[in-house]
């Protein structure tokens, strides 16, 4: 059962102007990039002006304007060689990318998440963002399987908006931060839990427990998103649905400590940033928990503070998850990622 897609509680602007939606199609390593229709039914292959999507950020100067005016005419009608847009044939709009840095904007996430494990939180969190270099070679599309070799490794996935940037430089100001953002994307940041207490005990941060991260079929522009893109968040609520029922839908500009022009200047603090980065916001989170979670893992520290223990399970086979995000229309606005947790035979 699919739960009705609700609106969020902000316009989006019309196509035109500096909007675009953008796909890379299952293709080699890089894939084949593609601009998608704004209703996500069709697209056309764009691999004349970039063969890929880093190619395409690495010339945004001259590559978007040629990108935005075939989405223009995709919008219109007019054209040449729409296709239908399958989103089971998208790879991540970027396939592999030079870095991939998640932050963990919803501080009040983190907070419970680490009751979870019975660590403390230093009080720093809530003026020093948290983050986490991922492995950024290898990511899977949007309706592409969670592989795990075991359920009991804890497999949960993590819904979370994340942005592309162009190049970044060294000491980047906040204030200057926002206008490198070029792309915006939801994630599944998918965490094994079970794996991630010894893993960090260890003092090095995540690795095991970070399995393939998977990415949405479509990248917007800011200017996709209209009034929902202010302050340097997306304020508009994240549908959460697993094994059809719905989860949560925690809006993604409520209670996010950090901005995205935040945490790319911490990002960027001690190095640069190349085209291509991207950057996550961590767990969509809302101290309103009557709004459901974007994680197992939450709603399990939600349960074990309420009744001595949890009751919801972590992922087993066969279960799936949906994470979409709508406009006022009620129109996905990046194409939904629909995963199955798969066991992994090698």
């Amino acid at each position: 059962m699919e739960l009705p897609r609700l609106s969020g509680n902000a316009a989006r602007k019309p196509s035109g102007g500096h909007a675009m939606q953008l796909a890379s199609l299952k293709q080699g390593r890089d894939g084949a990039l593609a601009v998608v229709w704004r209703d996500l039914s069709q697209f056309v292959p764009a691999t004349h002006i970039a063969p890929h999507l880093q190619h395409a950020l690495d010339n945004w100067h001259e590559t978007a304007p040629r990108l935005m005016r075939v989405y223009d005419l995709l919008n219109e009608g007019k054209a040449d060689g729409a296709r239908t847009f399958d989103p089971a044939r998208a790879a991540a709009p970027l396939p592999r990318a030079y870095q991939w840095a998640d932050g963990s904007a919803y501080v009040t996430h983190v907070e419970l998440v680490r009751k979870a494990r019975n660590a403390e939180m230093p009080q720093s969190f809530w003026t020093d963002p948290l983050m986490y270099q991922g492995g950024s070679d290898n990511f899977i599309g949007a309706r592409d399987p969670i592989l795990a070799a075991d359920e009991a490794w804890g497999i949960d996935f993590e819904g979370e908006v994340a942005v592309i940037t162009d190049d970044v430089k060294m000491g980047t100001a906040i204030d200057s931060a926002e206008s490198h953002i070029k792309l915006l994307m939801l994630v599944n940041d998918v965490s094994l839990r079970n794996l991630i207490p010894n893993e960090l005990a260890k003092g090095f941060g995540f690795f095991q427990s970070k399995p393939a991260t998977a990415f949405s079929p479509v990248a917007v522009t800011p200017d996709e998103l209209g009034e929902a893109w202010s302050g340097g968040k997306v304020h508009l609520p994240l549908h959460v649905t697993f094994n059809g029922m719905e989860f949560g839908r925690p809006n993604a500009g409520e209670d996010m400590t950090f901005s995205f022009p935040q945490l790319i200047a911490h990002a960027a603090k001690t190095r640069a940033l190349a085209a291509g980065t991207i950057i996550g916001s961590g767990t969509i989170s809302n101290k309103d928990h009557s709004v459901g979670s974007a994680c197992l893992a939450e709603r399990r520290t939600l349960e074990t503070i309420e009744q001595g223990a949890p009751k919801t399970p972590f992922m087993k086979f066969g279960d799936r998850v949906r994470l979409e995000m709508f406009d006022a229309e009620n129109r996905s606005i990046f194409g939904a990622i629909e995963q199955e947790a798969v066991r992994y035979h090698g």
